[in-house]
């Protein structure tokens, strides 16, 4: 029978912890996050996310009344998602974070803003998955993307329901170049033996050469590049209708939760060399 993977000691030897949520109040550090995912394609309302506090976690939610976050642009997609960053240019321009789409102009300029950009460094994450076709769920980094070359991806984990069942789930992780080109497309996907409706715990240590990732403490892959500049986090939940199924498997059933424990960020005592 899967079970809980336990929570790691806050305290982690040889690093400093940076920052960190353990999400055990009852209200969004707002200090910390922005609570809303990519406004400048679409609006702050409209990308707003939806969350609660329950038993001393964070949920971040899709209800079955939830509107797509950027119809426009990105179809039917719903999402609820944090972020520790935002930048855009000027109303209708062109620039913006994470431009996903090449038809896409700044819909509503946004204040730039940065809670926590690093450059390397460990960061782990505790959460349960949502094990329900159409539905995934992300840690994921992005460049703060103050020059169009600094907008790679550092994907920490990324958890599709449709690939997991009770016994075996995949996670993918990797990093995607965008508009860098220093770096090289290189996704990568693992079967493990976990159940991500179980609390487990995704982690990277992002160093100036390569990008370790790990699932409960064990490596799972290396990336041999790494990108080289501030890179902001952003924490989701996400859902395409069109590949929900009716039935038995949930796909069907509201809301959806993305359950958080903590998130956690670390840099070595001495640095990376």
């Amino acid at each position: 029978m899967q079970a809980d993977f336990p929570a790691n000691p806050i305290e982690k030897p040889g690093y400093l912890l940076e920052f960190h949520d353990e999400f055990s109040g009852a209200s969004l550090d707002e200090s910390k996050w922005i609570p809303c995912h990519l406004p400048q394609w679409c609006s702050t309302r409209e990308a707003a996310a939806n969350f609660r506090f329950e038993q001393g976690h964070l949920e971040l939610r899709i209800d079955a009344d939830q509107k797509p976050w950027c119809p426009e642009y990105d179809g039917d997609v719903r999402c609820s998602s944090l972020q520790t960053g935002v930048f855009s240019g000027p109303l209708g321009s062109t620039q913006g974070q994470h431009r996903f789409n090449r038809a896409a102009v700044v819909r509503e300029a946004q204040s730039n803003r940065v809670t926590y950009t690093p450059t390397y460094g460990y960061f782990e994450l505790r959460a349960k998955g949502v094990p329900v076709p159409g539905n995934h769920v992300a840690l994921w980094m992005i460049g703060y993307e103050d020059a169009p070359e600094r907008s790679s991806e550092i994907c920490i984990c990324e958890v599709f329901g449709k690939n997991a069942t009770p016994a075996s789930s995949k996670i993918a992780f990797g990093v995607h170049p965008f508009g860098d080109p220093s770096i090289v497309d290189d996704f990568r996907e693992v079967e493990l033996p976990i159940d991500i409706a179980d609390f487990h715990i995704y982690a990277a240590e992002w160093t100036p050469t390569h990008i370790d990732f790990y699932v409960d403490n064990q490596k799972v892959g290396t990336v041999p590049q790494s990108p080289s500049y501030p890179m902001q986090f952003m924490l989701g939940i996400y859902e395409r209708p069109r590949e929900t199924v009716p039935g038995p498997t949930g796909s069907s059933r509201y809301p959806k939760r993305f359950v958080v424990d903590y998130f956690r960020a670390y840099r070595p005592l001495g640095g990376y060399r």
